[in-house]
């Protein structure tokens, strides 16, 4: 009889871990909090950025990118966010780049989220962080053999 039992408390402990490991994956919909307008100004280096995300929907969300520097159009960025069977991915095409660049969601809690891709020249990851009305973003990693990152802080905008 006590081979029954735990054979049975076996097999009920593997369910309830399978079931909590599904409840805790991270959906797109958590990614809400980004969506909106939000703007950099430097005024020391005489740049202008900004960030436009969509509300996630349809397992996606849409986002643009612009850096405007001494009154000229100096970057863009087209940005998706995604999620499929295999996780959330966030998949950047740069202006200066020909293709894309995919990177996997590695962590997510109420307010930040960050992208791995190890693989990629730099950075190898991106981190976004909402404190209130203020968004901070990061990308980070090696180039050129030294470990960097690069802070983005953002206030919330008007959408035009």
């Amino acid at each position: 009889m006590n081979i029954k039992f735990a054979l049975l408390l076996i097999i009920i402990l593997a369910l309830f871990s399978t079931a909590v490991g599904q409840e805790n994956k991270p959906k797109i919909d958590s990614l809400g909090w980004l969506a909106g307008c939000w703007e950099q100004n430097d005024e020391v280096k005489n740049r202008f950025g900004s960030e436009h995300w969509m509300k996630p929907s349809g397992g996606t969300m849409i986002g643009m990118s612009r850096t405007v520097k001494n009154g000229k159009t100096a970057a863009f960025e087209f940005l998706r966010i995604v999620e499929d069977e295999k996780g959330i991915f966030y998949i950047s095409k740069p202006s200066q780049n020909s293709g894309e660049t995919t990177f996997e969601l590695v962590k997510s809690s109420p307010g930040e989220v960050t992208f791995e891709n190890p693989a990629h020249n730099f950075p190898q990851r991106i981190i976004y962080r909402l404190d209130k009305t203020n968004l901070f973003a990061r990308i980070e990693g090696t180039n050129n053999g030294k470990q960097m990152g690069i802070d983005f802080p953002m206030v919330k905008a008007r959408c035009n």
